[in-house]
């Protein structure tokens, strides 16, 4: 080979280098799924545990009364009703059994007292935190689970999701609860 050649290979090698190198910064700053959506529970778990933390702890067995709130649940169970909710939906994302200390949908019955209720209520996060960190950005299919309208057709994504909408319900029905007790929610203050 004579020079010319030599440095054509030596700037086609320096070229691809470059682009090489501009596209891993490209795909260096892409965010997976995961790690947005471990944004938005971390997010929402601030939010749903600072009202369970706003609420004075002689004040967790209150529920509107009156006509239209018949059978509504108590702020406690409204937690305890939502963070089970996430242990159920994070176990189902990730493929696994729902934890037996997780209870049923209106979680376990030993957890009464506000402290046991905070603590109960922040591990269902920890739980969907996991199953964030344990979405692909394929998406996988997951096969079942006991709560979720989706049932078979879930995915890992859609469960963390359905969650955290899950979340967002309860938090909106719990400030509520915060406000008709005259305590002012934490993100109003």
């Amino acid at each position: 080979m004579n020079r010319l050649n030599w440095l054509l290979i030596c700037v086609l090698l320096i070229a691809c280098t470059g682009i090489t190198s501009a596209q891993t910064k490209i795909t260096d700053g892409h965010r997976r799924s995961s790690q947005v959506v471990d944004d938005w529970v971390t997010l929402w778990g601030k939010q749903l545990v600072g009202v369970a933390d706003a609420m004075p702890a002689d004040k967790y067995s209150f529920a509107p009364a009156g006509e239209g709130f018949i059978g509504v649940r108590t702020f406690a169970q409204q937690i305890k009703h939502a963070a089970a909710t996430n242990y159920i939906l994070a176990a189902s994302a990730l493929g696994e059994k729902t934890p037996d200390d997780a209870g049923d949908e209106t979680g376990p019955e030993r957890v009464r007292t506000k402290a046991d209720i905070i603590e109960y209520l922040k591990g269902s996060f920890v739980s969907l935190h996991q199953a964030a960190s344990a979405i692909d950005d394929e998406n996988t299919l997951i096969t079942s689970s006991p709560i979720s309208p989706l049932q078979n057709k879930g995915t890992r994504l859609g469960f963390v999701i359905e969650a955290l909408f899950h979340t967002a319900n309860h938090y909106g029905q719990t400030l509520e609860y915060l406000r008709m007790n005259g305590v002012i929610p934490p993100a109003s203050r």
